[in-house]
Parts: structure tokens; C-alpha cells; sequence
């Protein structure tokens, strides 16, 4: 009887490694036509809505601004309202928050130089690169220190 469970229950799993596996790659084939042609998807909402790409990107960053700030306000006042914090932290933070200054160069350096170093296997320079936007994805977390690897949690 157990002989029979064990049996079944190999089947699924190599079932859906199979699933899985066929799956991820029809993914990783359309991900590389679509990367082909060269275009991200502000160039392409800018041809087809006929605006220079330029006010597209300019316009998308403010929407993201207007947005990070509106997440902002809204979690401080839950900070306030459950009394956490007090209105005048709230607006302390808020003020610091607009005062840091802008770290976009340094962090155009940062990619740079991670491009550069020869140690780093190809295939996880590539998926770097597919993904700007993710904090921390040079192995670093935001305070500096290395995020997880060599067996540790994210957190230490």
C-alpha cells in the first residue's frame, strides 16, 4: 500500500517538474523575440500614442513621485492614527525624506562598475540587467550590508 502512495506521489512531482520546466521555457523563448526588438515599453507608448519618448519617461516618473509620496502620507497617517508615532515625527520624517539628496548618478556608477568586475557569471549579469528596478539586486541590501548568501537569512 505505502509502495503504491510513494509511487503516486513521484509521479506528480515529476509531472509538474515536467509541466514546469516546458513552461519556463516557452517563457524564456518569448522573452528573448520580444527583447530583440529593442523597444521598452515607454518607447512603444510613445509611438503609439505619437509624443516624443522623452514626455512619456518625464511623465511616468513624476506619476511614480506623485505616487511614492501619496504611499508615504498614507502610511504615516496610520502611523499617527494607531499612535506610533506623533503628527510632528510624521512631519519631521516627511520634511527629511524631501531633503535626501538625488542618488541617481551614483547609482548609474554602481551598475557600472558591477558590470565591469570580471567574477560575475554571465547569466547573472543578464538577469540584472532584465531587472533595473529592483532594490537590492546587486546583492546588497539598503543598508549595505550583503543580503542573505552563504547560507544566512536576509536578516541577520
Amino acid at each position: 500500500m505505502w509502495r503504491s502512495k510513494k509511487f503516486i506521489i513521484v509521479a506528480v512531482v515529476a509531472a509538474v517538474l515536467l509541466v514546469a520546466s516546458v513552461g519556463g521555457i516557452a517563457l524564456a523563448q518569448t522573452g528573448t523575440a520580444s527583447a530583440g526588438t529593442g523597444k521598452t515599453l515607454l518607447a512603444r507608448v510613445a509611438t503609439i500614442l505619437g509624443i516624443d519618448q522623452q514626455k512619456v519617461e518625464d511623465a511616468f516618473s513624476q506619476a511614480q513621485r506623485e505616487m511614492r509620496e501619496e504611499a508615504l502620507d498614507n502610511y504615516l497617517k496610520g502611523l499617527v492614527a494607531s499612535g506610533k508615532i506623533t503628527q510632528e515625527q510624521a512631519d519631521q520624517y516627511k520634511k527629511w525624506s524631501q531633503s535626501r539628496p538625488d542618488l541617481t548618478q551614483y547609482r548609474q556608477q554602481l551598475k557600472d562598475w558591477q558590470q565591469t568586475r570580471p567574477g560575475i557569471p554571465p547569466a547573472l549579469k543578464e538577469w540584472q540587467e532584465a531587472r533595473p528596478d529592483i532594490p537590492g539586486a546587486f546583492g546588497f541590501g539598503p543598508r549595505g550590508g550583503f543580503r542573505g548568501g552563504f547560507g544566512f537569512p536576509g536578516r541577520w
